[in-house]
């Protein structure tokens, strides 16, 4: 039996992470931590529109015509131009603040139109796939984090303590890595903190795997 949650509510959980990041960010906020957060979200959007397109979207379309799966693969390149925008910027460069907001209203409006309309509809027309497709989401999204897990760290160290890196890790992993078995799991956050820099307030020693545990509703 299939336990991976569904791939609308890992796509759900996904929206809810970018969305709390950006809700870290103002006008005042330090430089250091203004480009930690732009990272993080340029990261989890580049990843999870990857996904949406490889996994989600064809899927979908193979039951439904909706107008608004039409318009999302567009909308998905307009995000990906303002993120390039957003790398080749400095932390202190004028326009930073103006073009991460225009991004999160893309985003905003993108995710609306994913939650009212594409994933009622997938649930209704893709019931008995929806974990099955949750499932290869989570294989999918390993192999695209597994070499970037250095610039996962660093983006998250920038922007927050190490406590509090923590506990965003653990539910960036809680949204995007849940697996049916724990001990898949287990082996993929070790081996990913073995690749991780050294991070200010979290030390390795701590033992992330029990932390990250509480986060993970599999067996």
């Amino acid at each position: 039996m299939n336990f991976s949650p569904s791939i609308t509510k890992m796509i759900r959980m996904d929206h809810a992470h970018v969305m709390a990041t950006f809700h870290k960010y103002n006008r005042d906020t330090p430089p250091r931590v203004k480009r930690g957060i732009v990272d993080t979200i340029c990261l989890a959007v580049e990843v999870h529109a990857k996904l949406e397109e490889e996994i989600f979207y064809p899927a979908l379309r193979e039951v439904s015509d909706n107008e608004v799966l039409h318009k999302s693969v567009p909308e998905h390149n307009e995000i990906k131009r303002l993120i390039a925008q957003l790398r080749g910027m400095e932390s202190t460069h004028p326009a930073l603040d103006r073009t991460l907001y225009e991004l999160m209203q893309h985003i905003i409006h993108h995710v609306a139109d994913e939650e009212t309309v594409l994933l009622p509809e997938a649930e209704r027309l893709l019931k008995g796939e929806l974990s099955d497709l949750g499932a290869r989401m989570t294989r999918r999204r390993m192999e695209l984090m597994a070499p970037r897990t250095p610039e996962l760290a660093s983006g998250m160290a920038r922007a927050m303590s190490g406590g509090t890196m923590l506990v965003a890790l653990g539910a960036l992993i809680a949204g995007g890595l849940l697996l049916a078995k724990r001990g898949e799991v287990k082996g993929y956050v070790k081996t990913q903190m073995r690749r991780m820099p050294p991070i200010p307030g979290l030390r390795r020693q701590q033992g992330i795997w029990p932390q990250v545990r509480r986060w993970l509703p599999v067996r």
